[in-house]
């Protein structure tokens, strides 16, 4: 089954973006959640592109960073993903096409409170083969950073970091919630060779055992992880960085859907951090823009440009 497209970035990227890709059905606007063998109704219904890869990608873009992303599509929608993303400013030069699956797909159902999604991964199923290839052909030269919006596999996951590292790039890594990824001793070691890890508050408790934010980030710390981002959802984000925890207060918004809010945090992190700014602002500037996208359905529409994300770190809307 071949995968064709990509031949290694033209030019110079601020940000390479690689991981899952979907297209994901949102439906929310529920009264009540949907249970077992029972049926209930959406208000709202959109269809978008979705996936950490995707909403980082986009995210970072309508700020103002030269991004690129790095994922498999198919051919049954993979045109419309294409324009979606270059759309919002987005390099697509490193989408590759599968032959024979279809791009991969989630049904999402959202409440301004959660989210539960229903996944078929299709042509997501050759990424890790295909970033393994470009990161050990060197295709990956002319970004400065790359950021991992996957769950990479621990029995190869070191050969593949120090892969990326020969390309001359920095790492971050948000993996989202996989069990068996986080429960896995070998994870942390992982962490050590990364510089930047994203967890949420489920996510870091499963790893450390910790409840409480502060410990949890001291969990990470002596387990050698230097740099630890921890979202907090409602109650704002907390954050280990060379030795130092700094919080961030929730910001004041009235949430619809909740999809993507995660991602578009890293990408508000990521493009103040690799603008040189102090890790508390680059902080803040997360938190703002993880709080904005869940004022529209899906995971980059309403995620806010940089005008207004230099606005509200003047004149925050997060509580003090």
């Amino acid at each position: 089954m071949a995968v064709r497209g990509g031949t290694g970035l033209s030019r110079q990227f601020d940000v390479l973006v690689a991981g899952d890709l979907f297209v994901d059905l949102i439906l929310g606007g529920f009264t009540e959640w949907p249970g077992a063998g029972t049926e209930v109704f959406a208000k709202e219904y959109r269809r978008d592109v979705g996936g950490g890869a995707a909403i980082t990608a986009c995210g970072l873009a309508r700020l103002g960073s030269d991004a690129s992303v790095l994922s498999v599509v198919g051919h049954d929608t993979g045109n419309w993903v294409t324009e979606r993303l270059a759309g919002f400013g987005v390099d697509t030069s490193e989408l590759r096409f599968h032959d024979t699956e279809p791009t991969a797909f989630s049904v999402g159902v959202s409440t301004a409170q959660d989210r539960t999604f229903l996944t078929y991964q299709g042509a997501n199923r050759r990424f890790p083969e295909v970033l393994a290839e470009t990161a050990k052909s060197g295709g990956l030269r002319r970004t400065r950073h790359i950021h991992l919006g996957w769950a990479p596999p621990l029995e190869t996951a070191a050969g593949l970091m120090a892969a990326i590292r020969a390309n001359g790039c920095t790492i971050s890594l948000d993996t989202g919630w996989h069990e068996a990824w986080l429960a896995d001793e070998q994870a942390m070691e992982l962490l050590r060779e990364v510089d930047i890890f994203f967890p949420n508050e489920l996510e870091a408790l499963r790893m450390t055992g910790e409840q409480d934010p502060e410990r949890s980030l001291r969990a990470y710390e002596t387990a050698g992880v230097r740099r630890v981002v921890l979202k907090l959802g409602a109650t704002g984000a907390a954050m280990l960085w060379d030795g130092e925890i700094f919080h961030a207060e929730p910001c004041r918004v009235t949430p619809v859907d909740t999809i993507g809010a995660g991602d578009a945090f890293d990408a508000g992190f990521l493009h103040y951090w690799l603008r040189g700014e102090a890790p508390p602002t680059c902080l803040q500037a997360a938190n703002i823009c993880g709080a904005l996208s869940t004022e529209a359905y899906g995971g980059v529409a309403g995620f806010p440009d940089a005008a207004r994300v230099q606005e509200l770190l003047k004149d925050s809307l997060c509580e003090k």
